[in-house]
């Protein structure tokens, strides 16, 4: 289908692009690498008479290290983030989180805060987030902020990003010598979005479990973590016993997303297993 009419403003810096922002409000949204908001304007799913393209703006584009964190640009493709060597050594689970999206072609134009903004609870990067203690930084017409990825998305397509606000930079923790990550779904196999994914992040002490970072997305309408499992795991043994123990609670408590492919009881069962997978590999028991 071909979209309604609109309006394109290329915006050829952050500062031109908030003022756009600012001054058309509702009636605009800001396109970033397009694999998201091009499908729904070509659907007649999303309609705005001002389209604003920072897709171009080389300030967002980079991944650096500066001191125990790694910091991505919000236009950083999601291919970039996959191949980037300093994403690998510093924090590899985010590389084989993105390597998961879509196929190449995606890969190589959607952005990490294109993505993020949009929010869809089936996409990969929200569980790796919020299992790695990302945080997020906004910049609006009153400054930057920054917002602990715990607190950014508050509902389905929806984030705690001001209507003024873009996500310019994701900052990422570097991973610890005693700390075991990893990211793994189930996807749709049309659409390869997912029916349940998982990430977690396990800091080790002697075998056992000193700390953790379980979360969850697809099969519930907001990703989230899993706090009883986090405080089930902590302190306890790093096993398959435990593992297995845990799994039992994933879900307790959420509102389960169910629809013709896969009812609420079906996609946490499948979100319990998953969990399991995920641990085991990250632990490598």
């Amino acid at each position: 289908m071909i979209p309604a009419p609109f309006e394109y403003y290329r915006a050829k810096t952050v500062e031109e692009a908030l003022e756009l922002i600012k001054k058309f409000g509702d009636e605009a949204k800001v396109l970033a690498g397009g694999q998201s908001l091009i499908p729904m304007l070509k659907l007649r799913f999303a309609r705005y008479s001002k389209i604003i393209d920072i897709g171009r703006l080389q300030e967002l584009k980079y991944i650096r290290q500066d001191g125990d964190i790694v910091r991505i640009g919000g236009l950083t493709t999601h291919r970039e983030v996959e191949k980037s060597q300093l994403v690998k050594d510093k924090v590899p689970v985010l590389s084989l989180c993105a390597s998961e999206i879509a196929d190449v072609q995606v890969r190589n134009m959607g952005t990490i805060a294109g993505s993020l903004s949009h929010a869809d609870p089936s996409a990969d990067y929200p569980p790796t987030m919020l299992a790695l203690g990302a945080t997020l930084v906004a910049k609006g017409a009153k400054g930057s902020r920054e917002i602990p990825a715990d607190n950014f998305f508050v509902g389905t397509f929806t984030t705690a990003l001001e209507p003024d606000e873009l996500l310019v930079e994701v900052k990422v923790p570097v991973m610890k010598n005693n700390e075991r990550a990893y990211y793994m779904k189930i996807g749709h196999p049309a659409t390869g979005f997912a029916i349940v994914n998982c990430a977690v992040k396990l800091s080790l002490n002697n075998g056992r479990i000193d700390s953790a970072r379980v979360a969850l997305g697809g099969f519930v309408t907001v990703p989230y973590r899993d706090s009883k499992v986090e405080e089930f795991l902590t302190g306890k043994e790093a096993n398959l016993d435990t593992i297995k123990k845990a799994s039992e609670l994933v879900g307790e408590g959420q509102d389960i997303i169910g629809d013709y492919y896969a009812d609420a009881d079906y996609r946490r069962s499948l979100a319990k297993a998953l969990f399991v997978r995920v641990v085991r590999t990250a632990l490598g028991v």
